[in-house]
């Protein structure tokens, strides 16, 4: 892997765990989530 492909990739996996964590701290958003799923089935 060339250094802006390994650079591209840390930075989606640190994008990632952010985007994890804000959602976890917002539960009603996550409520909200998992409601709308259940709806599907």
């Amino acid at each position: 892997m060339s250094k802006s492909q390994k650079l591209f990739t840390y930075s989606a996996a640190v994008l990632a765990c952010v985007g994890v964590f804000l959602l976890y701290i917002r539960p009603e958003f996550m409520v909200t989530l998992a409601g709308q799923i259940w709806a599907c089935f």
